[in-house]
């Protein structure tokens, strides 16, 4: 059976002399894996669709097991994405980790607007670290994490100072933070923040500015979520934590403001 499916290029893998195995996160119809024959070619017509992060048209064979990649043809290629080693690491963890917590074949409407919304949005040169950020928080619940952050996950309160629980996963208010010794602490704008992330949708934040050590603390939270809770590992993660230690890679002074307020 032939199938056109619009998608983005999750991973591409080199498979015998010449090809390569793709897999493709589509909306109607979920993940799809197929051969891409002859794709490492360099003239191949398969060369260039079957890139990382490449948003296209793809018509596919479809039989037991994987399908056949037939035709190809480019929407938008994400060149300003590849041609940036910083952009390059930071799309690639968030292709990995939609990977992980997608199934094959299962479609999620949510997800694929959610990997659109965020290749988008670092192609036109927001900041990757922020974009995804808001991918790592929401895609906590795809992996079966739904984190207290609308009160006190203990008491219910809406007021108060709050901490952040991995014991309840969720937010603590001040009258509660004798119930785990391991609590982080935060301001009010860093508890706006978390909820921002978690909750509102990425088409609706425009272009966030943060301070590098705001993004830092935010994601220590979530992927020790991520790796205490849910068991998840990305090799793409440990790469960019590498290239991130070198700090000719970034600016020396960062003067952006915490936003929103």
């Amino acid at each position: 059976m032939l199938s056109k499916v619009e998608g983005y290029v999750l991973r591409a893998i080199p498979y015998g002399e010449n090809n390569k195995i793709v897999t493709i996160l589509t909306e109607e119809m979920g993940k799809r894996t197929a051969m891409a024959r002859g794709a490492k070619k360099p003239a191949s017509r398969f060369s260039a669709v079957t890139q990382q992060f490449t948003h296209g048209y793809f018509l596919l064979q479809q039989g037991r097991g994987m399908g056949t990649l037939q035709q190809a043809e480019i929407i938008q290629s994400m060149r300003h994405i590849r041609e940036d080693f910083l952009k390059t690491a930071y799309a690639s963890v968030i292709t990995e980790l939609i990977d992980k917590l997608t199934d094959d074949d299962t479609a999620s409407s949510g997800v694929y607007q959610l990997l659109h919304q965020a290749l988008q949005a670092i192609e036109e040169d927001q900041d990757p670290e922020a974009i995804l950020l808001f991918v790592e928080w929401k895609m906590l619940l795809r992996a079966g994490i739904r984190p207290h952050l609308d009160g006190c996950a203990n008491c219910g309160a809406k007021e108060g100072e709050f901490a952040f629980s991995f014991q309840q996963i969720g937010f603590l208010c001040h009258r509660c933070f004798s119930i785990d010794p391991y609590i982080i602490r935060l301001s009010p704008v860093q508890v706006r923040l978390i909820r921002t992330f978690m909750f509102t949708p990425l088409e609706e934040v425009g272009s966030i500015q943060l301070k590098k050590e705001t993004k830092q603390f935010m994601r220590k939270i979530v992927t020790t979520i991520y790796e205490e809770q849910v068991g998840i590992q990305l090799k793409s993660r440990k790469f960019l934590n590498q290239i991130e230690r070198n700090p000719l890679l970034f600016e020396p002074t960062d003067t952006k403001k915490d936003a929103p307020e």
